[in-house]
């Protein structure tokens, strides 16, 4: 996926791309003139998925589809599972709560991007796997 300049109608300038997993790497930005939330785009190759991961810190926590195939599992503080598939007719993007545990998978070349407010920090993510 090429850098973005703007997202969502706002400018936003790239960091740095980190590899994540096998299969799976994330281009990272910041907001220009915001320093509340960054955006992660993340790339998920078919066959592949993101770590399970725990939300430990943070207000808001955006997943959010651009492309391809895949799907969101949310596992809630109840222990409930929730899986989203992408493309959906009408949902684009899922909060996901402190506590809450999130996995995608790539059913296809995947991309989907991921706002963290306040601003990614070590420690907000517990990776369970």
């Amino acid at each position: 996926m090429e850098k973005l300049t703007e997202f969502k109608n706002m400018p936003v300038r790239y960091t740095e791309t980190q590899h994540v997993k096998d299969g799976v790497d994330c281009d990272v930005y910041q907001f220009a003139g915001d320093t509340s939330k960054d955006l992660g785009i993340v790339t998920v190759k078919k066959g592949y998925s993101t770590p399970l991961q725990k939300v430990m810190k943070g207000d808001r926590t955006i997943e959010g589809f651009l492309e391809g195939k895949g799907i969101l599992s949310v596992t809630g503080k109840s222990g409930k599972i929730e899986s989203y598939s992408f493309p959906h007719p009408s949902l684009n993007e899922v909060q996901v709560e402190k506590e809450e545990v999130m996995s995608w998978q790539a059913l296809e070349d995947l991309a989907f991007y991921e706002i963290c407010e306040p601003p990614y920090e070590d420690g907000r993510f517990q990776t369970l796997d």
